[in-house]
């Protein structure tokens, strides 16, 4: 994947719709005649829903016509074939507030990717029930907010980051191994723009020490699933997985190293195509343009 954001006036835009006849040929005809050069355009038909998908990373190659004029026009298009669209700068980094608890690995994977640029984001805030990754994030400049969850204060908790996410502007939300159920509340209120990371096996390892109950199933495969988080846990729509192969050989404590590499693997892939704009939810999947 890659994202080239050195042209100024280049975006992507995001369309889905009912599948009919005439949608490449509507979009990509108004954005010629405002002087656009079309770089990449994907496009998907899911046949078990009847919705079109497409995405198109354009810039204004010819003429005096801005971002805000083809944004300004376009719902002449988007009301023709009554589409769900979006309109972004490439070069606008997206806003995400990263959510921990102990486990650093996640974090600390992401933070290295955002230094080197892999990542087009600005991470607004780093939340956490504990106080261990707080040299971690302020290290980085990043502002850390500790919110200690009972089961008491859980919903005033939930208020308080609803609030630092209104007040930030966050458009994102990745949970690095935050090791607490969202309420159903909050997952409504953050549906679509929230991404969870957590292992994943076949057969499937709940509560306590999943890597060593893998060790002692003699699992064949570790890995990591990143999802969009949803009321069903650990059941939203799949953006990204990692898988490694293992033997016999692998102790617990070798499964949980390849355990980390699969999460934050996952997990970074995931967050990149979201903030590259490449992620459709699509029922309770997804359409990923890679």
């Amino acid at each position: 994947m890659t994202n080239d954001t050195s042209k100024p006036n280049q975006f992507v835009l995001k369309a889905t719709c009912k599948a009919s006849s005439g949608i490449v040929a509507a979009v990509t005809t108004f954005l010629a005649e405002r002087g656009c050069y079309i770089s990449e355009l994907s496009q998907f038909d899911d046949e078990d829903t009847g919705r079109f998908f497409m995405r198109a990373v354009c810039y204004v190659e010819s003429g005096e016509c801005q971002l805000s004029d083809i944004e300004g026009q376009f719902p002449e298009v988007a009301e023709k074939f009554e589409m769900e669209w979006e309109l972004r700068s490439a070069a606008t980094p997206t806003k995400v507030l990263i959510m921990v608890s102990k486990f650093d690995h996640c974090l600390d994977d992401l933070l290295y990717r955002l230094r080197k640029g892999e990542l087009n984001m600005e991470v607004t805030a780093v939340v956490s029930n504990h106080l261990d990754l707080r040299p971690m994030a302020e290290r980085e400049g990043i502002r850390f907010i500790y919110l200690p969850v009972t089961k008491e204060n859980k919903r005033d908790q939930e208020l308080a980051l609803l609030e630092v996410i209104e007040e930030t502007g966050t458009e994102l939300v990745v949970l690095a191994r935050y090791m607490q159920i969202l309420s159903d509340n909050l997952c409504a209120e953050l549906h679509g723009r929230a991404i969870n990371i957590h292992h994943s096996f076949l057969p499937g390892f709940k509560g306590a020490k999943p890597y060593h109950q893998a060790h002692e199933r003699g699992v064949k495969l570790i890995g990591a699933t990143a999802h969009y988080v949803t009321r069903d846990l650990d059941e939203g729509p799949i953006i990204e997985q990692a898988v490694q192969p293992v033997d016999h050989s692998y102790r617990p404590d070798a499964l949980v190293a390849v355990g980390r590499d699969t999460e934050t693997n996952a997990l970074a892939r995931a967050v990149k195509m979201h903030t590259e704009h490449r992620v459709f939810l699509d029922g309770n999947k997804t359409v990923v343009f890679r």
